[in-house]
């Protein structure tokens, strides 16, 4: 099976089943290039942190201490890893898969490279790339393993990173001996290219995107992102005139960029919460009409009920440790304000900024206060309203859903709410 760039794919599905012990091998490999490749696997947290060094599994350490992971080796070199995730401690939620070239060439020389999985000694998967896909970076991180919803999955990453292995173990957290400390941040992976190559029609946005990313110095955060959309009988008419199918059209490239998964949690709320599939690259042009048999079975009650919603949302995002950007969609009629004001007070604490929007409603109650709202820890909320949403242009619109986003990170991470 040949594996995309970009693509994300449960392990049950590439690996056969009844694998002896559940292990696989991981084989990697370049040609073109006439420097030494170090190849290492970082073992890190919940995080994305090498909080303990003993998982970084490379030439001078060719084992982690549960055995779980160790070199393969070929003619007496690196070819890869050897991988029995189930036997990994808890604490470890993703393996990363890098390569670094130790002289003076760029991953740009690469002919061609590929990481392979291997089950029972036959090939099941691979992930190909060559050199054009890079520039001067001296690192890749290939691909990584990682846990969501109690199972394994795998993506095929191929993200150039500039500086060589001391920079990725830089940034994965780990000390690097003798070497003076790098604010270097990685290289990531363009947004509009991850767009481009899975949904050609946002890339326009996607570039957009990248515009106010840049303006407000965000290009290199990583965050969870979810949206939340009124469904509400009042909300009818945005339904039918697409109007919500375009604000999932609009946040999408803000997940893609910000979330590691390239994924956007969505709830749909009325009188309860309707917790759905997530929205992605590949199911996000007919969102609306056909996730969960479409919008018009999605509790279209007269009632809306915000404090239920974001009890839920709380309750999703209650173990993440990564921060964590809600997009909120109203066409008001708010009137629970001290249940939602006591809700929002209390996860000031925790690791999410809320940004409420209205479009086409009135009476918006509490939210029209949340900057001025008292007892919180951090300011994690704002607000703004649209008469439509086509009043502002796209640009516009990402510059306000982005406005308060740095000062809360700046504010959260010297309170200690995010890393």
């Amino acid at each position: 099976m040949q594996i995309r760039k970009g693509q994300r794919l449960p392990l049950a599905q590439l690996l056969p089943e009844n694998l002896p012990d559940g292990s696989f091998q991981i084989q990697v490999g370049m040609t073109g290039l006439t420097a030494e490749v170090d190849f290492s696997c970082f073992g890190v947290d919940g995080d994305q942190k090498l909080s303990d060094d003993r998982y970084m599994t490379f030439f001078n350490q060719p084992k982690t201490p549960c055995g779980s992971v160790s070199i393969s080796l070929m003619n007496n070199r690196i070819n890869g890893f050897y991988c029995t995730l189930s036997s990994l401690p808890a604490s470890i939620d993703r393996l990363v898969i890098t390569a670094a070239i130790d002289g003076s060439e760029t991953m740009s020389r690469v002919q061609s490279g590929f990481l392979r999985l291997v089950a029972a000694d036959r090939p099941v998967a691979e992930f190909a790339f060559e050199g054009k896909d890079f520039h001067n970076e001296k690192a890749l991180i290939l691909g990584e393993f990682y846990r969501k919803d109690g199972a394994w999955r795998f993506c095929a990453t191929g993200q150039g990173f500039d500086g060589g292995l001391p920079a990725l173990v830089r940034h994965f957290g780990g000390e690097v001996a003798d070497e003076p400390p790098a604010d270097a941040a990685p290289s990531r992976l363009s947004l509009e290219k991850k767009v481009a190559e899975a949904a050609p029609q946002l890339v326009d946005l996607a570039k957009k995107v990248s515009i106010s990313l840049e303006k407000k110095r965000l290009t290199n955060v990583v965050a969870r992102v979810g949206l939340v959309l009124d469904a509400s009988g009042s909300m009818t008419g945005q339904y039918r005139r697409g109007r919500v199918q375009e604000v999932v059209n609009r946040i999408l490239p803000l997940a893609v960029h910000f979330d590691d998964d390239g994924e956007l949690d969505v709830w749909a709320f009325s009188a309860k919460p309707l917790a759905l599939p997530a929205a992605t690259l590949s199911n996000y042009a007919d969102y609306i009409d056909t996730v969960n048999g479409g919008w018009r079975k999605w509790r279209m009650l007269s009632y809306n009920n915000e404090p239920e919603v974001i009890k839920e949302v709380l309750a999703h995002y209650k173990d993440t440790a990564m921060p964590v950007f809600i997009i909120f969609i109203s066409d008001g009629g708010v009137d629970q304000n001290a249940k939602i004001k006591k809700l929002l007070t209390e996860a000031a604490a925790q690791p999410i900024f809320w940004q409420f929007v209205g479009i086409g409603g009135r009476n918006y109650g509490i939210l029209e206060k949340l900057d001025t709202m008292s007892g919180r820890t951090v300011d994690n909320c704002g607000f703004f309203a649209l008469d439509d949403l086509d009043s502002l242009s796209e640009q516009e619109l990402y510059d306000r859903l982005l406005q308060e986003l740095p000062a809360w990170f700046a504010e959260a991470k010297s309170k200690g709410i995010i890393n």
